[in-house]
């Protein structure tokens, strides 16, 4: 993980979820059937080709279970790696019952959050050589945001705003709450002068009325490809313009092909499939 996780969140997080796999208090499969005692070295393993994100994540969930000074964990890669089917991710050594009953706890957010950095890297791979960045967005599963978007730098994205206070992002809805596009932009900076602000259009006409009330990013929401270079052009470099809605991988290039800077991908982190990665038990 790097700065931008809150490390004592996250200790929170891993915390929630073991105990609701642990609500009874006890993992009575495992108890039942491992001496307490017993070691053993635990891989956790790609079942699937992809990028990684979260294994600090599972290592703080396996050292939550075990006992202070009771487990021993070697990397064999890093986040952002990409991996292939088979690759050893990392090597656990402890006690069988503690690493058994961090299983799946550990799987479900390095799974989730590499699935998240694998279809990311795969829009990224997707554009290459135009230009353009990929960019996640608010659709997240709650209280998993800052992991997601982390899951994103992993695999090659960049961030759009991370919540509701960092910057302003006046959709639709604003604009008919505040009367057009010209005074919805007017209303946010005069109330939060130093804010970015982004605006949101579904026409042309709009994207060119926002950049003449001082709009310097503006995200152009499902256009065709013919509005799009449009927009481009018309705009002609006033403003940074991100495509978004109704994209998908298949058409990704020709829409960056457009020229426009950002794709706004809500799939990133709403509808990313999980990496398949397992934990094989060795005995010791």
């Amino acid at each position: 993980m790097d700065d931008t996780v809150d490390r004592q969140w996250v200790g929170d997080l891993v915390r929630a979820t073991l105990e609701e796999d642990l609500a009874g208090g006890v993992d009575v499969t495992t108890t039942a059937t491992v001496d307490p005692d017993q070691v053993s070295v635990a891989e956790l393993v790609a079942r699937a080709d992809g990028v990684v994100a979260g294994l600090e994540i599972a290592e703080l969930v396996i050292r939550q279970v075990a006992a202070p000074g009771e487990v021993e964990l070697e990397y064999s890669v890093a986040d952002g790696a990409s991996v292939r089917r088979g690759d050893v991710l990392m090597t656990i050594r402890g006690k069988t019952q503690q690493l058994l009953t961090a299983e799946r706890t550990s799987l479900n957010l390095l799974c989730h959050l590499s699935g998240v950095a694998t279809l990311t890297r795969r829009w990224v791979d997707a554009v290459e050589g135009t230009g353009v960045v990929i960019r996640d967005t608010r659709k997240t599963m709650p209280l998993l945001r800052s992991l997601e978007k982390y899951a994103v730098r992993c695999g090659g994205g960049k961030n759009h705003r991370m919540g509701l206070s960092d910057a302003a992002l006046i959709k639709d809805n604003h604009v008919v709450a505040a009367g057009g596009v010209a005074e919805a932009f007017r209303l946010v900076r005069k109330a939060f002068p130093d804010i970015s602000v982004e605006v949101e259009v579904d026409s042309v006409e709009d994207a060119l009325i926002a950049v003449d009330s001082g709009a310097e990013l503006i995200l152009l929401d499902n256009m065709d490809i013919p509005q799009l270079r449009e927009a481009v052009e018309k705009v002609a470099g006033r403003a940074r313009l991100e495509a978004s809605g109704g994209l998908t991988l298949d058409r990704a290039r020709e829409v960056a092909e457009t020229g426009v800077n950002f794709l706004a991908v809500g799939a990133l982190t709403h509808s990313a499939p999980v990496l398949d990665i397992a934990l094989d038990l060795k005995a010791v």
